[in-house]
């Protein structure tokens, strides 16, 4: 009788729980990387036009965030830093990931801090990532 692979729960906040990432990894994964909170700044909200670009060269982050903010687009505003925390669904999933494909609906306009994943993060080199469930 064939055993079946054993599959460690994956935690996004216990990176020792994370795979060491490799070329082709994503394709077989639910994308736990995208129910994890995503930092921005103002060019980032430009390229994902969440932002006019006079507006971002014209108006304070301050204001930006604030309107961002009420319009349910960002959840956090660090002042301090001009860094800008893109809100979730309330299933925890990124804004910009598609429920069913579970793919990236912006990928080519997508955040700095997405494009640079897994090389910087909790724990540079590894993702959080979980096999897709085997049809049937």
């Amino acid at each position: 009788m064939q055993q079946k692979p054993r599959i460690m729960h994956v935690d996004i906040d216990q990176t020792d729980t994370w795979t060491r990432y490799r070329r082709g990894l994503c394709d077989g994964c639910v994308a736990r990387c995208c129910t994890m909170p995503v930092e921005t700044r103002l060019p980032d909200l430009v390229r994902l036009q969440l932002v006019e670009a006079f507006e971002a060269e014209h108006e304070a982050p301050k204001q930006i965030a604030r309107r961002l903010e009420r319009a349910g687009i960002i959840e956090h505003f660090n002042f301090r830093d001009s860094v800008f925390t893109i809100a979730r669904r309330s299933s925890g999933d990124c804004r910009f990931l598609d429920s069913q494909t579970r793919r990236c609906t912006v990928y080519e306009r997508r955040p700095d801090t997405c494009r640079r994943h897994p090389q910087v993060g909790p724990r540079p080199g590894y993702c959080a990532f979980e096999p897709k469930p085997l049809p049937g």
